[in-house]
């Protein structure tokens, strides 16, 4: 997908079928005991990001493939000052006039990087992170009924993380705000590629509670209350969490989405976050108008979307289409 540093929503986990640890769990082996790299799947200067695939040789689950990824953390305001205090050592790399550029070995609790270890790694999730070549596709009606549709029946996407957290079985703590009705209610969660340290990045996840919503495909006029909750009750949330209105928010969902239960995205409008190109992002504002002016609009709608070279759906599309 045209999605980078892309993804780790909880979609990081969406093949681990939904197992919780706690912390306590967590500490007992050390999750990179025995690493071995095998290869650099893909690296990107901009994010900052590097996706690496290995081996663990050691531990008790007997974790053999494993995904690390690995995020140089954004700044943050408390630190900057310390980060260039007491004469931190320099490097010098250029001098030109009043230009000087340098390199700056920082003390270790201000040099953080973000570790992202999925283990067992399938060979989904191997593939997933490798670079590879990103196909436009234009979806008609008929596309989705006789390609998209029948291959999301036939694949045993995994979502019962979903499940955990939406019957609080996991991150029952990091719930920002939860409209509990069972039809049109939601959580509102950070995502996993926000550290929570600072508003510059900001990143949350609205999950609605009710099931069998899959995509914008299944949108009709019966889930504008849903759909409008939402966008109200999120933009009240995160103004009162987090001091941010309304305003300077992109809310929005995915298309193709990374997982099959309907859920939404709220990021900060100074913000590049992964996946909000325009291939991809559709504005829930647009959304809810699109459906109050024709209810049969995503059942009917030809959508565009970017699938990489190694999606099965791709290849079904190759097999029906010319691409």
């Amino acid at each position: 997908m045209a999605h980078t540093g892309e993804k780790r929503k909880r979609e990081n986990e969406e093949e681990n079928n939904g197992n919780v640890s706690t912390n306590a769990e967590a500490n007992v082996q050390h999750p990179l005991s025995g690493f071995e790299l095998k290869a650099v799947l893909r690296e990107s200067a901009r994010d900052k990001t590097i996706f690496l695939h290995g081996k663990v040789s050691s531990g008790s689950e007997n974790c053999n493939d494993a995904v690390i990824i690995l995020e140089k953390t954004p700044f943050q305001m408390d630190t900057v000052s310390s980060l260039l205090k007491n004469d931190p050592e320099l490097k010098l790399q250029l001098k030109n006039d009043i230009y000087g550029v340098y390199h700056l070995s920082p003390s270790p609790e201000l040099n953080e990087i973000k570790t992202t270890v999925i283990c067992p790694a399938s060979e989904k999730h191997i593939k997933k992170y490798l670079q590879q070549e990103v196909y436009v596709i234009h979806e008609t009606e008929d596309d989705y009924k006789a390609i998209t549709l029948p291959y999301i029946e036939s694949q045993s996407f995994s979502i019962q993380w979903v499940y955990n957290i939406l019957e609080k079985k996991a991150e029952a703590e990091r719930i920002v705000y939860e409209n509990p009705d069972p039809t049109n209610g939601f959580v509102l969660i950070p995502d996993f590629k926000w550290n929570q340290k600072q508003v510059e990045d900001l990143y949350l996840i609205a999950i609605c509670h009710q099931r069998g919503i899959r995509s914008l495909r299944d949108l009709t006029v019966d889930h504008l209350p849903l759909l409008k909750n939402i966008l109200e009750e999120g933009k009240e949330a995160i103004l009162k969490r987090y001091s941010i209105h309304g305003n300077k928010l992109r809310i929005y969902l995915h298309y193709q989405p990374s997982y099959y239960h309907l859920h939404v995205h709220f990021t900060v409008l100074g913000h590049d976050a992964p996946g909000s190109s325009v291939e991809r992002a559709h504005l829930l504002c647009d959304v809810i108008q699109n459906i109050e002016s024709n209810p049969q609009y995503y059942k009917t709608r030809t959508l565009t979307f970017a699938l990489r070279e190694d999606e099965a759906l791709l290849k079904k599309f190759k097999e029906l289409r010319d691409i």
